[in-house]
Parts: C-alpha cells; structure tokens; sequence
C-alpha cells in the first residue's frame, strides 16, 4: 500500500533519466516528498582498479622498506608486550626453576643470552624492560609460587630508586592478555618481524612525521623522544643496534637524548630532599618484601648494578649517590650485590651514548659477568662455567 508521502510508482516515475546521476535529489521531484537517497554504481572496470591499488600498495610498501634498509635497520622481532609476556608465560609452564634475568635496558642490552649459556649449560629467561624500573617485575615473580629458580636483578639508578616504569603496564597485560591477542603476537613474529625491517614503532609513519622539524612555540623546547637504541631477537636476546658505533651523527642524537634530563627539574615527587628520601625508601621497602618473600621459597637473588660512563654516570652519582641507594639497598635486603665499580673485570667497555655496552663488547662483559654471578648464587654444577673464553 502506497505511504502518505511517496510510493513507488512517484520514484520510478521521477527518477530522472540523466546519465550518470549520482543519486535522487528534492529537485528531481518537484512538490514530492524526499524518499530515501538512490545512488547509482556505474560501471568500472573493478579488476584493474583492485589490481592497480594492490600494485600501488606494494610499490609504497617496497619504497618504506628500502628507505629503512638504507639507513642500516634489519629485520628482527619487537620487544613487545606480548613477546614479554611469552617468555614470562614460560616460568608457569615447567620452567620455574631456570635463571631469570630482570632489570631495565641494562640488562636487556648487556647481557648476552646465547653467551650465558654457553658459560653455563643454562639459557635465562630474559624479563629485562627498557625505560622500566624491575620492581613490578619482582613482586610479580615474588607471587608467583611457580618460580623457584634463581633470579638476577639490574639496577639502574635513575629508575629503580625512583620508581619510574615505562613499560610497567607489561605485567598486567601478561595476566589480562586475551586469546586473540595470542594469536595476533604468535602471527606477527612469524609472518611480519623476520621480514619487515620498518616494523618497529620508531619507524612507524606516525612518528616518523611527528619527529619532523616542526616550528615550535616561542619559548618551548620540545623534548626528544628515545630513538631506536637495540635490536632483539625471538626470545628477547638484545643487543645494542650496531648503529650508535658506526654513525657518529646517530650516537651524537642519543647523547643529545640522555642529555635533556641532566639539566631539568626534578619531578614534583622528589623536588626536595625530603621528598627524595621518602619515593627512594619506598622502592626499597618494596624490594625488601619481595626478596623476603622470593627467599622463604629458597630462591636466591643477587643485585647488579652495570656500567654507566660519562656525564650519565655523573649525573646518577649527583642525584642518586651510591651512598644512599646501593649500598641502602643490599644492607635492607640482604641480598648480594655485584657493582660495577667493585670490579676491574666490569669496567672499560665501549658505550657509545653513555649507557649501554656496545654490542661488539656486550658478548666480553657477559663473560666477566657470569661468574660473579655464579658465585654470589647457590653453588654451580660441575657442567657450569665449562668456559670463560668470549
């Protein structure tokens, strides 16, 4: 039954006969209520449209990839939160009692996996992550009943004493992750990581066009993002990119990086030195009950403090003395420490921006390394340390 306010017969019957209307309008049908819109879809030749932008797509892609190629990237995995969470997934499924290694950069890009077991027989479990104090980690692995292995733990001032957690979202998200997440990490590092070299959030197109010399506000100085610093492997061995070797204008930004937090202002939490004393005795507090509770399970757990040099290490020294952090931290706890500046076989390695070992010395320093560690941790089996040579 025809409605009060159009019919099918007023459509057809205004539907003008132009060629190549796009659709019907109030002014095709004069005195005629507006009925739902009709868009025509002319004819094209749909098989090459879709053939060329598939080719246009893979000629954009091709010139991203050589773009980033050029500029000395290869391919390699992510550090993820979803690859964190696979190597952490391996301690609740029959791995609990292997070595683990957390910390932040320092340990994720010093440390050298394949060269630890090769020392040892053993290959930790690499939970180290960037820009992130160890602490959520370490009260992670304290609740965890299923770790009873032993455990090593980075200390880099700057962040473990402040509490700073960057990526500290890692281990909620291992705990919350959904099965499709799974599977979207499982299909990343097997169809796109070993592949792709600009799959890396530093060279995505987004920030890739932020980082753009753009005017800035008078009186502002944009703050410099971290640039890509390390190259990782499929369970999370990481080294030091070869690039802050090799470019001095690549390493000159990094300094420039770590540089911009020498001269600001101290956060609003730790503007004064009442203030400092109160966020550093926190994360101590925190470490203590953590190893407490590690150490009732027979886990044992030693401190290490890597190497910094320059106006990193100056600046570490000036804001957070060894004084009060380290030395604070290894009475309160009781566990072992291992530093850097307490031992010769620690000290003189290349760092290119200050910070981090470069990766052709990183293999060196694992093996000074190990057996410090060894010998602060429960004694060694005889097949351990079969080999100190590099």
């Amino acid at each position: 039954m025809p409605s009060s306010i159009s019919s099918s017969d007023e459509t057809s019957s205004a539907q003008p006969l132009r060629a190549g209307f796009v659709r019907l309008t109030a002014a095709d049908r004069p005195g005629v209520a507006q009925p739902v819109p009709v868009r025509d879809i002319p004819v094209q030749p749909w098989r090459w449209i879709w053939i060329g932008a598939a080719v246009l797509a893979l000629l954009l892609t091709g010139a991203w990839e050589w773009q980033w190629r050029a500029y000395g990237v290869t391919p390699g995995y992510r550090n993820s939160n979803g690859e964190w969470a696979m190597q952490r997934r391996r301690i609740d499924q029959g791995e609990g009692g292997k070595t683990v290694l957390i910390g932040s950069s320092r340990v994720l890009f010093d440390v050298q996996l394949t060269q630890w077991q090769r020392l040892t027989g053993e290959r930790p479990i690499q939970l180290a992550m960037e820009g992130t104090s160890p602490l959520p980690m370490l009260e992670d692995l304290a609740a965890d009943p299923n770790f009873k292995g032993r455990l090593v733990v980075g200390v880099a001032p700057l962040l473990f004493f402040t509490g700073y957690a960057y990526r500290g979202d890692v281990v909620p998200y291992t705990h919350k992750q959904t099965p499709s997440q799974k599977i979207g990490n499982w299909l990343s590092m097997h169809l796109i990581e070993p592949w792709l070299a600009f799959d890396d959030p530093d060279f995505a197109l987004a920030t890739v066009v932020k980082r753009q010399a753009w005017p800035a506000r008078d009186g502002t100085h944009p703050y410099i993002a971290v640039r890509k610093l390390a190259d990782t492997g499929a369970d999370r061995d990481t080294h030091m990119w070869t690039k802050l070797q090799t470019d001095a204008g690549y390493r000159a930004l990094a300094r420039r990086i770590w540089a911009q937090q020498f001269h600001r202002p101290p956060p609003p939490n730790m503007d004064t030195p009442a203030k400092q004393r109160t966020v550093v005795d926190e994360q101590i507090r925190r470490a203590v009950v953590a190893v407490a509770t590690l150490r009732a399970r027979g886990v044992q757990v030693v401190f290490v403090r890597p190497p910094s040099i320059g106006p990193f290490h100056a600046f570490e020294e000036k804001v957070l003395p060894r004084a009060q952090t380290w030395d604070v931290l290894l009475r309160r706890t009781g566990a072992p420490g291992i530093h850097f500046e307490d031992h010769p076989q620690l000290r003189g390695y290349e760092q290119p921006e200050w910070s981090h070992i470069a990766a052709t010395d990183a293999r060196r320093f694992t093996t000074a390394l190990v057996p410090l560690v060894e010998g602060q941790l429960a004694p060694a089996p005889p097949a351990r340390l079969a080999s100190t040579k590099p």
